[in-house]
């Protein structure tokens, strides 16, 4: 298979060697990896156009969904399965933590007049025991661990 690999590790300082050894992993399991560091593109309007196209030819997509810069995943990988979910590829997502988001960051919220649970802001927080928001939790595929468990994962069917 050709695997797009979304997530913000192409941000990471040792970016270059993470993709190789993503590349690896991937080739040993026989499948193809798609990494945007591949693409040539230094414009933000040429760096989309790649991705989109190496989106287009995957046939699955395996996203990190640890939180980036907050609470939340990063938005661009959200961009992103969201198109591979409407072209109909399969997503697995995969973050270091699965337990539910109202149980990993309860410290942070708190009980309403209403008795909902809010954040910071009032804002209320969904409760449907999944690890992300909820339109990435039934979206994807879920795994707690790596890019080696989300492999496994897709794997399974």
């Amino acid at each position: 298979m050709k695997i797009y690999l979304a997530g913000p590790d192409v941000f990471r300082p040792d970016a270059l060697e993470w993709a190789e050894a993503s590349r690896k992993l991937l080739d040993a399991h026989e499948h193809q990896a798609l990494i945007p560091l591949d693409n040539t593109e230094t414009s933000a309007g040429g760096i989309f156009a790649a991705n989109m196209a190496l989106i287009d030819s995957a046939d699955a997509v395996l996203a990190n969904l640890n939180p980036f810069r907050g609470h939340e995943p990063d938005s661009g990988t959200c961009f992103e399965i969201g198109c591979a979910i409407a072209k109909g590829k399969i997503v697995v997502g995969y973050l270091d933590d699965a337990r539910p988001q109202l149980e990993k960051l309860s410290d942070a919220y708190q009980l309403s007049a209403r008795g909902t649970t809010v954040d910071p802001d009032g804002l209320t927080i969904e409760n449907f025991g999944l690890p992300v928001n909820l339109m990435l939790g039934v979206s994807c595929r879920i795994v707690q661990g790596g890019l080696s468990e989300a492999l496994l994962l897709l794997a399974a069917k």
